[in-house]
């Protein structure tokens, strides 16, 4: 994939965290003088140095264990990236393309789509592979910006904190999963102003939502 993308003259710059496989990029190097290796982990990665202005655009194979942290890592770098385009395991997949209602809708379904808008391209069988891994894998792209372009959240941490105590547990209701910054009554009285139902859960509220009952319960004592 690297070589694709070196052969392509766009400057590319390679993320590897394996001495091994660094040394065959840096062999590559010789080959593509548009192409620079970055040896280390890609969770402590400057992509905004790496860039080095310019704006980007995001390959990658990513280790199915600790996918999450790397895209919220990236998703750091949001305002740098075009696009993303990554290998991920099916049912991680599957999540970060969850719609509300659907089974495979929680917290990261919403941070992605705060930032993203994902889309599931192919789905690929484990023979790809040698060796095979023991689940399915995807492709995923992700284009940015998402739904934060639209919402103006100030202070996104603190959204994805509460997006994150409404999953808390998934079948509560969400008056019951906020009782620790709201009371009962405060939650059921936010619901009521954006017209939804008091036993309302998580995951039948799109990321709009979410940030419009988060405004809501800001605005309004606790207690």
């Amino acid at each position: 994939m690297t070589e694709h993308l070196a052969a392509t003259g766009a400057p590319v710059h390679a993320i590897e965290l394996d001495a091994s496989l660094v040394r065959r990029l840096q062999h590559l190097t010789q080959q593509f003088p548009n192409m620079s290796v970055v040896p280390g982990d890609v969770l402590r990665a400057n992509i905004a140095e790496i860039a080095g202005g310019r704006r980007v655009r995001v390959y990658g194979n990513l280790p199915y264990y600790i996918t999450s942290p790397i895209l919220h890592h990236l998703f750091t770098y949001a305002d740098l990236i075009d696009e993303m385009h990554i290998v991920i395991q099916e049912e991680v997949a599957e999540r970060l393309t969850a719609q509300p209602g659907s089974k495979s809708y929680g917290y990261l379904s919403v941070a992605t789509q705060l930032y993203a808008r994902p889309e599931l391209v192919l789905r690929i069988p484990r023979e790809a592979f040698s060796p095979p891994p023991e689940v399915g894998s995807a492709l995923v792209t992700l284009r940015f910006p998402g739904e934060r372009a639209k919402l103006g959240q100030a202070d996104e941490s603190k959204f994805l904190d509460f997006v994150k105590l409404c999953f808390a547990q998934k079948r509560k209701t969400l008056v019951n999963n906020l009782r620790s910054i709201a009371a009962p009554g405060v939650a059921r009285a936010a619901l009521e102003e954006l017209n939804l139902r008091p036993d309302t859960r998580a995951e039948q509220l799109s990321p709009a939502l979410l940030a419009a009952l988060h405004k809501e319960l800001e605005s309004r004592p606790r207690s």
